[in-house]
């Protein structure tokens, strides 16, 4: 097998697992969502931060209380380096919840930032940092009209403060500091995702 043909399996292998990842943690397959992560693999969102597992049992959590949040993804972009990769997908992330009693649907626009190792084989996940770049909150019923309070609002970054306006309102301590489309945390990710290829070292 030539090389090009080694490295159009690692990212068809790839694209294979950033798919298996959204599928299976949004039906709830929790076991075979398991498998994607490496050991100690991390995931950071804005309701919640901390190990592959942890992210399971807090998504076991949410489900039992009826949160439900849906994520769709677009075109990926595979860099390559041995045994080590970084993935930029577009994706959207979709939740609904009761905003000040009314129902609402929040859709954010952005991108998955993964941290890839392959490990006997097989491509794992080490983190998955999301980057927020816009997002929007509208009624489920177009006649109705939430109004949101400026001053919460306005704790959040631009590119998530809506999905974060309804996640604070459910009780979740949201992250404030989380990248968006441009800025200082973007082009720090930028950079450790570099030091990931060249070096093998991440220190976030």
């Amino acid at each position: 097998m030539t090389r090009m043909d080694d490295r159009l399996r690692d990212k068809l292998e790839i694209r294979e697992l950033l798919e298996n990842w959204v599928v299976w943690r949004d039906a709830g397959l929790w076991d075979r969502f398991a498998t994607v992560w490496a050991d100690g693999g991390r995931m950071m969102a804005t309701w919640t931060q901390g190990t592959g597992l942890e992210f399971i049992e807090m998504n076991k959590e949410g489900w039992a209380r009826g949160v439900r949040i849906l994520h769709f993804l677009g075109g990926t972009s595979i860099e390559l380096s041995g045994d080590r990769a970084i993935a930029q997908t577009k994706m959207t992330i979709s939740q609904r919840a009761a905003v000040h009693g009314v129902e609402v649907d929040v859709v954010c626009t952005g991108r998955f930032y993964d941290f890839l190792r392959k490990v006997d084989e097989s491509w794992k996940m080490v983190l998955r940092q999301p980057i927020y770049e816009k997002d929007r909150m509208d009624p489920v019923d177009p006649a109705a009209i939430v109004q949101l309070d400026p001053s919460i609002l306005a704790r959040f970054p631009f590119g998530y403060r809506h999905l974060a306006y309804l996640q604070h309102g459910i009780g979740y301590p949201v992250k404030t500091d989380m990248p968006g489309i441009d800025g200082p945390e973007v082009e720090r990710l930028y950079a450790d995702g570099e030091r990931w290829l060249s070096e093998g070292t991440l220190e976030r």
